[in-house]
């Protein structure tokens, strides 16, 4: 495909009653304006304008790979592309122009687009859909020769246009010089007091031009974002497209309904995810890894034969051959070595815990660095925190600490110690030491019995 993109995302988008401009909102942890942009892209966009406004110090950070360009009065969306004349100055030929709330338009879509605005030659090709209700939308008239005659909205139609089902999607294919041509003559004289790009398609007409419609394969391409509404529409269509895709390539779902995979996730053959888990970022899952119930992995990397039970993990790698959960919370900087360990209700934060090395339950282990072969026992906590800042601490090869031991930061436990359970351990454990940090027993006897008597 030869061809540039225009991604309109200045608009506020009221019907989502938020505080954040529409194209800020994500589908499954993904921007709305990154899919319309990533799927100009992969189509072979050459170049990318997008065109901010409301709130646009939230949207520049998430286009910053593009051409910026400030639309500084919403005035409609005819007036959202002139704003592009000067950064559109050296572009020829075909020019999308596309909606940043538009996230479920695929590649093969716009690619499409473009090749039959390029092979007819036309002034504009437009997307168009059969919506299950029409209602609402642009009617697409066309004339004898099947070519695109005017675009007439609801409330313009006649009967019998409002008879008609194909609709105008909003997203176009445009002939750049054409375009700006008839930019040149869009009037506001509506009752909006707008101007509409769609007033284009009968300005190239007058001018002797094509105007082509170009059905889309799936209507649902073409469902915009207004409301939460839709938001939720759009996810549920494409979770079921991301999660068919997986299956095709050999991963399990017992419901596929109740899995939710983004679309940067990369997911091995022979893994099984079951219900309530969530993939989100970068995450990548290895074969034969058991992924949920009830867990959520973002830009998580998970080797082979895992067990990920009701377990949330950030920014965390785990290895071959690992145990999480049930209930394990790994947050950034975690790194499970081979046949590792973090049982029910551990909690480890940017520690690595050794091949090998177990870190059964109700434990916290924070800024550590443990050996292979370690046992930690129930209950047991690296104290790493000290007010101001943290400390490490370090944990030898096969290494014995006793339940609920509390291990004061900075300090190091050397290879095959054993730490007594109930310690609180504030200096270095040498190798093969035995450590005991209790305080005394006191025993009295018969205690209670003489208060009763007194």
């Amino acid at each position: 495909m030869k061809a540039s993109a225009i991604i309109l995302a200045a608009g506020a988008g009221t019907r989502m009653k938020s505080s954040h401009p529409k194209v800020v909102h994500k589908l499954l942890g993904k921007p709305l304006i990154r899919w319309a942009i990533d799927a100009a892209r992969s189509a072979g966009a050459s170049s990318i304008i997008t065109v901010v406004g409301h709130e646009r110090e939230q949207v520049e950070p998430l286009v910053a790979d593009t051409t910026i360009v400030v639309q500084p009065g919403r005035r409609g969306t005819a007036d959202a592309v002139s704003v592009c004349r000067d950064a559109c100055r050296d572009i020829h030929g075909s020019l999308l122009v596309l909606s940043g709330d538009c996230p479920l338009v695929t590649p093969d879509t716009i690619r499409h687009l473009a090749e039959v605005r390029d092979k007819r030659n036309a002034a504009v090709a437009v997307l168009t859909m059969q919506p299950a209700d029409p209602f609402g939308y642009g009617r697409i008239v066309r004339d004898d020769q099947g070519d695109v005659e005017r675009i007439v909205e609801q409330k313009d139609c006649t009967p019998e246009e409002a008879a008609l089902t194909e609709c105008n999607s909003g997203l176009y294919c445009f002939d750049s010089d054409a375009l700006f041509d008839a930019l040149n003559k869009v009037s506001d004289g509506n009752a909006q007091g707008e101007y509409y790009l769609t007033d284009v398609l009968e300005i190239s007409r007058q001018a002797g031009r094509t105007v082509v419609a170009v059905p889309a394969t799936h209507s649902d391409e073409c469902l915009g974002i207004n409301t939460r509404a839709q938001l939720a529409q759009a996810t549920q269509i494409m979770r079921q497209r991301i999660n068919e895709v997986h299956m095709a390539a050999g991963v399990t779902m017992l419901d596929p309904s109740m899995v939710w995979i983004g679309p940067d996730v990369t997911i091995d053959s022979d893994v099984e995810l079951l219900p309530m888990t969530f993939l989100n970022g970068h995450t990548h899952i290895g074969s034969g890894t058991i992924v949920g119930p009830n867990s959520r992995l973002t830009d998580t990397v998970v080797g082979t034969c895992c067990t990920i039970d009701e377990t949330v993990a950030l920014d965390t790698r785990i290895d071959n051959d690992c145990t999480c959960g049930p209930r394990a919370y790994l947050r950034p900087g975690t790194h499970l070595c081979d046949g590792a360990k973090a049982g029910t209700h551990v909690e480890i934060k940017k520690s690595t815990i050794g091949p090998g090395s177990k870190v059964p339950h109700l434990s916290y282990i924070g800024d550590t660095t443990m050996g292979g072969g370690v046992n930690v026992g129930a209950g047991s906590i690296t104290c790493n925190y000290d007010g101001t800042r943290k400390w490490p601490t370090h944990i030898g090869d096969n290494a014995f600490i006793g339940s609920d031991t509390m291990m004061v930061a900075p300090v190091s436990i050397g290879e095959h110690a054993l730490v007594g359970a109930g310690s609180v351990i504030t200096k270095e454990v040498p190798a093969d030491a035995l450590a005991l940090g209790r305080a005394r027993q006191v025993v009295k006897p018969l205690w209670n019995k003489s208060k009763d008597k007194a």
